[in-house]
């Protein structure tokens, strides 16, 4: 039975608007998944050391008949083909792909936490998700929105595409 699943996008190396749309494209090639809707892109402050580039977020929400760790391995097939590297936790990277929300579930795995962890204290996560569902809420019930009302400010822009390959920042 497919599920639907959040997931959240993040990259502020080697042109980050170019590295989300081309994992867009990867995470709709999924087999066994379909891409339903994508959010706008964001701009926001790095969490963790500030000495790296601005981030580019957003979040795409899939249908899927992948169990959660098949997905996350799938994710990361995804971020190491795009020149994802850990070196330094919170710290710059190519792309960032997190399973954010897997249908109402809560999964608590040595290697897979969902709801995300951070979830709630990180409003470029939370408003692309608002983006794709408004009336998106936790498994606990807690509603999105309200999350995102008392979230920590990351200085949230909203992209507007711009119709050519020129980014819409300096």
């Amino acid at each position: 039975m497919a599920v639907t699943v959040y997931i959240g996008l993040g990259s502020n190396l080697a042109e980050p608007l170019q590295q989300l749309a081309s994992a867009v494209v990867a995470l709709s090639m999924l087999p066994q998944t379909t891409l339903m809707a994508q959010s706008p892109f964001y701009r926001s402050s790095p969490v963790g050391p500030q000495d790296q580039p601005d981030f580019i977020n957003g979040a795409v929400q899939l249908s899927t008949t992948l169990a959660p760790l098949a997905l996350l391995d799938a994710l990361q097939v995804i971020e190491q083909d795009q020149g994802r590297e850990r070196l330094q936790h919170w710290g710059p990277r190519t792309l960032d792909l997190d399973l954010l929300l897997y249908g109402n579930d809560v999964i608590e795995h040595e290697r897979l936490h969902v709801p995300h962890r951070e979830l709630c204290n990180r409003d470029f996560a939370l408003q692309p998700l608002l983006d794709l569902n408004p009336e998106l809420s936790l498994p606990d019930g807690r509603m999105l929105r309200d999350l995102r009302d008392q979230c920590p400010d990351n200085h949230l822009q909203r992209l507007e595409p711009t119709g050519s390959d020129t980014p819409p920042w300096p």
